[in-house]
């Protein structure tokens, strides 16, 4: 690896001279898988030398504060780049490389586990919601968050379920209430503490009624009109990522799946290279809420984009995931990372919504498919909808069904 970065005999025996030379060498190669350029793995090449003196891996499990203590006492070279410089912001880039070196070697001791309230009571509970329940990994996951969240507001903290009061839970409610959070959030959040409550009474943890006596705002069924851009700015946002950029290259394809096929953010991020069949032209998507495989037939605008994202951007690398970080360290995008690449681009051409997030293409996309002539029962199929009622919703913004509905004389059926 030195060899290939460094061609001057002097500068190359330098760094092959130092201490750790393996370890260095081993460091450096994972980097340029993840995507380095050459001259930032010129920069790590310096740091690793510079810690190689200080850095203590015999004895494994390096403290945070020991990583610290090392940069601090680091070798400082007269002739050093720009990143060494005596700076604070170049102490966190050295604290920054060598604590991920140090974590790639093995030797990178934890943190201290955080003592949490109750938590075998929620392990307990994620187990019975998964082996019991059958839920999904994401609503477990959701559950058990809210949980920790309620247990940690509990001032001080409680010792035993029985302590718990219903008092303790409407006051935290009330608390997230007055956070902004809307009346759909609360009534979630209160099904979480319920159903926690119904199975901690089953196992004797508290007091028997607390679970049936916690209230919820109160929902009106549909009472939301489903907020997403139309279907011309929609059209806007795809060619306004036309370009020969990479980021855009990139970029496009995930609207285009967000936008024709309705996919859900985590549905998008979890794609793999595997689920793309360009011999059957189709298109496999994982839906978390059916617990299935659903198979789309590929749109040859959507392909396109697809294959020119894997032809000319995509990074060579292990990962299997479809889209990736363009910028290093490579690693699959996430859900979140999904939402803030589509909040980012309707800015950008002047679309204002209330949620700007994933989702709302996947609203503009029912939208559309209502306008064009498509059945409830299609669209529903289209979404991957568990039940119909999930595609009711969509009816109210049916404005030319419900002008003809409008129209009805219903003296004729008197």
């Amino acid at each position: 690896m030195f060899k290939t970065l460094f061609k001057r005999p002097a500068i190359l025996a330098r760094y092959r001279e130092g201490p750790l030379l393996d370890a260095r060498e081993q460091f450096l190669k994972q980097c340029a898988m993840q995507g380095y350029s050459r001259s930032m793995l010129h920069k790590i090449a310096w740091v690793l030398l510079s810690l190689a003196n200080c850095i203590d891996i015999d004895h494994g499990n390096m403290t945070a504060h020991d990583i610290e203590l090392a940069v601090d006492s680091r070798l400082r070279f007269v002739h050093s780049p720009k990143c060494t410089q005596n700076s604070q912001g170049s102490r966190q880039l050295f604290i920054h490389i060598a604590t991920e070196w140090v974590r790639s070697l093995g030797c990178l001791k934890p943190p201290p586990a955080v003592e949490m309230p109750f938590v075998n009571q929620i392990a307990a509970f994620a187990r019975y919601l998964r082996e019991e329940r059958g839920l999904s990994p994401i609503t477990i996951a959701t559950r058990c968050e809210r949980l920790a969240w309620f247990f940690e507001s509990l001032h001080p903290h409680e010792d035993a379920l029985h302590t718990v009061t219903i008092t303790d839970v409407d006051a935290f409610i009330t608390a997230k209430g007055n956070q902004g959070w809307k009346r759909s959030s609360l009534s979630s959040l209160a099904s979480s503490l319920r159903s926690f409550f119904r199975y901690a009474e089953g196992q004797g943890w508290c007091d028997i009624g607390i679970a049936a006596v916690i209230q919820s705002p109160r929902l009106y069924t549909r009472e939301g009109l489903p907020e997403g851009p139309t279907w011309v700015d929609v059209q806007r946002l795809l060619i306004s990522t036309r370009g020969d950029r990479s980021v855009d290259v990139r970029d496009h394809a995930i609207l285009m799946l967000l936008a024709v096929y309705g996919f859900r953010r985590g549905e998008v991020a979890h794609l793999k290279l595997d689920d793309l069949d360009w011999v059957g032209e189709r298109i496999m998507v994982a839906r978390p809420k059916q617990r299935r495989i659903q198979c789309y037939p590929l749109v040859p605008a959507v392909g396109e984009a697809i294959l020119r994202y894997l032809r000319e951007v995509r990074p060579h690398c292990a990962y299997r995931a479809l889209f990736l970080a363009l910028a290093a360290p490579i690693r699959p995008l996430s859900a979140s990372s999904i939402t803030a690449i589509v909040r980012t681009r309707l800015r950008s051409i002047g679309v204002d919504l209330s949620h700007q997030g994933a989702h709302c293409l996947r609203h503009a996309c029912a939208c559309h498919l209502l306008a064009s002539g498509f059945t409830l029962k299609q669209i529903g199929d289209h979404l991957g909808h568990r039940s119909a009622n999930s595609t009711l919703t969509y009816t109210k913004i049916d404005l030319a069904g419900l002008r003809q509905v409008a129209q009805i004389d219903l003296r004729r059926l008197l």
